[in-house]
Formats: C-alpha cells, sequence, structure tokens
C-alpha cells in the first residue's frame, strides 16, 4: 500500500509540473514565445536561470552619476567579479546586477571571445541597442549568391507580414526611406537629426548619391498600450520605468501575463532536455535551483529553446539519448558550429566647423545610419578583397563639459561659467561589418571543466578571419573619406577589430536549413529530428547581414509560434 501511495504522489507531482509549452529565457525572442503562445490559448512554463525584475521596478532609473559610490564605474573588485563583462562598454555601476556573475559562469577561451550575458528576467532585451532593421532578399540570398554557409529556407516575402506584426507591437520609429536594402515598415515618427547630422546627409545625397538616416529604433514617439514616450534621458540600460522601449519586461511579459497563461520561474537553469525514444519527441526538462541547487522536472508537449545562442547550444549538447548521443537533433553536426558576431571599432570622426550658434535637446537614445554600399550588385563599390560589407552608425555632438573633470585655475563660479559653454562639434561614424559563416569557428563541451552547478563548461574556437580583417580596413578608409569629402577637419580614423562577442550579436550555432544533412532547423525553426522542439533565437540565423538582429528574431518567433500551434491542433507534433 505504501507503494502504490508513492506511485500516485508522483503521478501528481508530474501533473502539477506539466504544460502545453516550455519556453526556456526570458529575453528579447523568449518573451516573444511566451506572448505568442499565451495569446493562442496554450498554459506556458517560462524558465529563466536569472533573477525576477519586474516593470517599472528598475532601481536606478532616476539617479544621477553623483549618487553612486564609485561615479557608475566598476570598482576594482567588481571588475574582478565582472572580469569578462567588463570588457564591454556597458556595465556600470548602475545596471550591474542585470550582468552574469563571470566567476560562478567560466568558460574556455582557445581565442578571445566576449561572453556578454545577462543573468535576469528580461535578459538582454534590457541592454539591446533597439536598432530595429528589416533584413532583405539581399540578405536572405547572400549564402547562395557566394557560396558561403547554407542557403536560407525563406525569403524576404515569407517574413515581410511578421515583420509588420511585431513592429506594431513594439513601436518603432523611423522614416520610409525607400531603399532596397532595408525595407520599409510599420512606423512611429522618426527622431530628429541635429543640424550637423542634416548637413553630413545632404552632403552625401548630393555628392555620392549615398542615404544617410535616422536610425529605426524601438524607442516609442508616440504611446502604445501600457507604455509611454521616450523621454530622451539615453539611460535605456537602466531598464526603462517608461516602458518607452521595448523590453520583455515592459511588454511581451504583461502581455503574456494578461492571458492568465502563463506561469514565470525565475531562478531556473535548465540543465537538459528529454527525449523520448518511443515517441521521437521531447517530453521535457531537468531544471536547477540557482539558490538551492536541487533539481526538478517539468513537462510539455512543445518546447521553445530561447536561452541565447551559446546557452542554447550548451544545453542542446548536454542533452544526449540513445538516439543522440551527440546532443538533441545533432545529427548534423551543426550545433555549435558557424559562431558568427558582427565585428566593430573601425571608423572616423571629424571635427565640424559653423555650426557654433547651434545645439540641440535632450540625450537622443539613437544616432544616424549609413545602409551598406560596398558590394551591391550593380553599383560602382565592389571590392576585389572581400565579399559582404557594411553599415555605418553614428551622430553628431558638441563636447566641452567634461573640462569640469580637468583640475586647473578655475573655481567656483568662473568653473561654473566655463562649463556652461559647449564645445565644438565632432561627427563620428562607426562600422558594423558581417562575418561570415565558418564551421570551424564553434563551440564544444568541455566535460573535463564544470561551472558551479556541475555542469560541462563550453570551450570557445571562434575568430574573425582574413575577410572580415579586410573589411575593417575599408570601414576606417570609407569613413574618413566620407568625412573628408563633406569637408569636415580634423578626421582621424580608427581600425582596432573587436573580438567575437562584443557586438553581442552571436548567432548561428543551431542554423536553420533545407537539408537536415547539413542544418539543424527547418524553415519555421522547428527541429528537422525532433518534431515539437523549436528554436527562435540567434542559434537559427544562417547567415549574419550587417545590421541587427533583433527585430528578424522576433519576426521569425512569432511565425514559429503560429505555425508550432497549428501543427499542435492538428495533431502533428
Amino acid at each position: 500500500m505504501l507503494f502504490q501511495d508513492t506511485i500516485n504522489l508522483n503521478t501528481k507531482a508530474k501533473d502539477q509540473n506539466t504544460y502545453d509549452a516550455i519556453v526556456i529565457g526570458s529575453g528579447i525572442s523568449g518573451g516573444w514565445a511566451a506572448k505568442e503562445l499565451c495569446e493562442r490559448g496554450l498554459k506556458v512554463l517560462m524558465l529563466e536561470r536569472g533573477g525576477p525584475l519586474q516593470h517599472p521596478n528598475y532601481e536606478t532609473a532616476a539617479l544621477d552619476t553623483w549618487d553612486f559610490p564609485h561615479r557608475n564605474r566598476l570598482s576594482k573588485v567588481e571588475k574582478e567579479k565582472y572580469h569578462i563583462q567588463s570588457r564591454h562598454y556597458s556595465i556600470g555601476e548602475d545596471n550591474k546586477r542585470f550582468y552574469t556573475v563571470d566567476a560562478e559562469n567560466p568558460y574556455e577561451e582557445t581565442q578571445r571571445y566576449d561572453w556578454i550575458r545577462a543573468n535576469v528576467v528580461g535578459g538582454r532585451s534590457l541592454l539591446w541597442g533597439r536598432l530595429s532593421w528589416r533584413w532583405s532578399d539581399f540578405d536572405f540570398e547572400s549564402n547562395l549568391m557566394d557560396g558561403h554557409g547554407v542557403d536560407w529556407p525563406v525569403r524576404y516575402k515569407d517574413i515581410a507580414p511578421w515583420y509588420d506584426y511585431v513592429e506594431r507591437f513594439i513601436g518603432v520609429s523611423g522614416n520610409k526611406d525607400g531603399i532596397g536594402m532595408i525595407p520599409d515598415g510599420v512606423f512611429q515618427k522618426p527622431m530628429e537629426m541635429n543640424c550637423v547630422e542634416k548637413d553630413f546627409a545632404s552632403k552625401m545625397k548630393k555628392q555620392l548619391k549615398r542615404p544617410v538616416i535616422i536610425s529605426r529604433v524601438a524607442n516609442l514617439t508616440e504611446p502604445v498600450k501600457g507604455r509611454g514616450v521616450c523621454q530622451n534621458r539615453n539611460l535605456c540600460h537602466r531598464g526603462c520605468p517608461y516602458g518607452a522601449y521595448f523590453s520583455t519586461n515592459a511588454s511581451t511579459l504583461p502581455a503574456a501575463f494578461e492571458t492568465g497563461n502563463l506561469t514565470l520561474r525565475p531562478f531556473s537553469l535548465v540543465n537538459q532536455i528529454f527525449f523520448d525514444d518511443q515517441s521521437q519527441t521531447a517530453t521535457g526538462v531537468e531544471v536547477i535551483d540557482t539558490e538551492t541547487k536541487a533539481t526538478e522536472e517539468f513537462h510539455a508537449k512543445l518546447i521553445f529553446v530561447n536561452a541565447s545562442t551559446l546557452a542554447t547550444a550548451q544545453l542542446l549538447l548536454s542533452s544526449t539519448s540513445s538516439r543522440f548521443p551527440n546532443g538533441l537533433g545533432n545529427d548534423s553536426d551543426q550545433i555549435g558550429r558557424n559562431i558568427m558576431d558582427h565585428h566593430k571599432h573601425a571608423g572616423a570622426s571629424a571635427l565640424i566647423e559653423g555650426f557654433e550658434d547651434k545645439y540641440y535637446y535632450g540625450r537622443r537614445p539613437t544616432g544616424i545610419y549609413v545602409p551598406r554600399f560596398r558590394n551591391v550588385k550593380g553599383t560602382r563599390d565592389e571590392r576585389t578583397d572581400y565579399i559582404r560589407g557594411f553599415g555605418l552608425q553614428g551622430e553628431a555632438s558638441r563636447s566641452g563639459w567634461r573640462k569640469g573633470n580637468i583640475p586647473d585655475e578655475m573655481i567656483g563660479e568662473t568653473l561654473k561659467e566655463a562649463l556652461t559653454e559647449p564645445g565644438p562639434w565632432r561627427l563620428q561614424l562607426n562600422g558594423y561589418g558581417e562575418c561570415l559563416p565558418y564551421s570551424e569557428n564553434r563551440i564544444t563541451l568541455d566535460k573535463d571543466q564544470k561551472d558551479a552547478w556541475g555542469r560541462p563548461i563550453l570551450k570557445f574556437d571562434v575568430s574573425f578571419k582574413e575577410n572580415e580583417r579586410a573589411m575593417q580596413k575599408d570601414m576606417a578608409q570609407s569613413a574618413a573619406e566620407m568625412l573628408e569629402l563633406a569637408g569636415y577637419k580634423d578626421v582621424k580614423s580608427f581600425d582596432n577589430i573587436s573580438f567575437p562577442g562584443n557586438a553581442n550579436h552571436e548567432m548561428g550555432s543551431a542554423r536553420m536549413g533545407k537539408d537536415p544533412k547539413t542544418s539543424v532547423l527547418n524553415s519555421f525553426n522547428q527541429m528537422h529530428a525532433v518534431k515539437n522542439v523549436f528554436v527562435t533565437d540567434g542559434s537559427f540565423m544562417t547567415s549574419s547581414s550587417c545590421l541587427n538582429p533583433s527585430l528578424t528574431y522576433m519576426a521569425f518567433t512569432a511565425r514559429a509560434c503560429d505555425y508550432a500551434v497549428k501543427e499542435l491542433k492538428k495533431g502533428n507534433i
């Protein structure tokens, strides 16, 4: 009788831990997966390894620099604690709690890789740069055209309606610029260029017929449900109490909770996905409580993996079975390969004269953009030393107030008056270049080393290669040439290629494709070999373009959810 009672108790526990769908990760794509699945009537469990964070409770959102003990800089102790995260410009005293503690999350770098990670509900949706570009067929056909990587199994027409769908929900400010490389979308009114940026745009249009536009950015210029407009504080990286930029916390999570169908479980590190040989489906997941290290199992008919490109690969490689000894769905041996990121830190700056009587209002949270012009078929801007291309991001501003940091003979009223006088105008352009999908750029499990929760750590062997280095030189030279052509002074170029990971656009560890022998996912982000598992974070990307990828993640996620639920209702999953 005691044995029978135990059986009943376990069955009840399993029932309590069973949902229609499990979403692993709460970042940009995970938030969208939860929203879409919940709104389609599924009971959804969202698992997030990080701690809780509820909008609009962002502790540092209203603090000034002098309110921080170290004036918003990391102390020596904190730099050691966040020794990888501090390689990136975005971490400070004001948002360090959003980031992963590196001492607890080691990985091995065969070559340097800057794995910048969030560790909080909302993930890097709280930290992204919010630039929101649609990809065109120029991007989706690039692999096919030059033979690098595998061909995308989709084209722009397949994704265009989903771009419309996500743009309407998140709110993207921008102009309809009529540029084929970056298709127009559903936009709110754009932010405005300042006087120097307008001057530069006018000169480039006249002299090079090269467009310079205001960036399309997921900061609201018009209110949407439950969210206010951007206050031009440029403190987005702290979390926005107005909900003025798109984040999981301010946007998709409230929508998911509104359905009554979402259960959110923070401090939940997914250790493996279970696979059943008989049904040939994934049945659930094992979760490690990051506070207690206790394990628990959860079950679902549908699993969306949105842990982020590298963590997703780590999870899939760790999920072994007799059917998949090398990782769940890894028949093609492509999981962990083709790691891409954009390369940056090349460009130029210049001094601009003649606008000393003009200034600007607020701290606009975005800048200007020069869309890709290199290696575009049918133009005079083709190169022979590299393939693919880059875009240029930038802004013009006035300097001067920082001279208050430099001791001199000025004190008191004299110093205060000097600080009210703005310095000269400068304009800077920074390149973001495409990285090719190299099979040898990969991550693997190092089973001899374990993290704080006993899991094998990742081993990175990823680098930028000659194509990216050649492009870097052109990024710097092209930016300098444009500024010189505009007639600006003191033009200074720079070329100091970033390390992979530092652009925060890692992609490609479980790519989609037409052939199961060379890819992991089909055109709907569904695993070729495990029909109830979908991967819609950056893992699925087959190439990297030179455009920020987050809007594309959102569109593919919404599309995959629509497909998954329909297949579930048909009994195909």
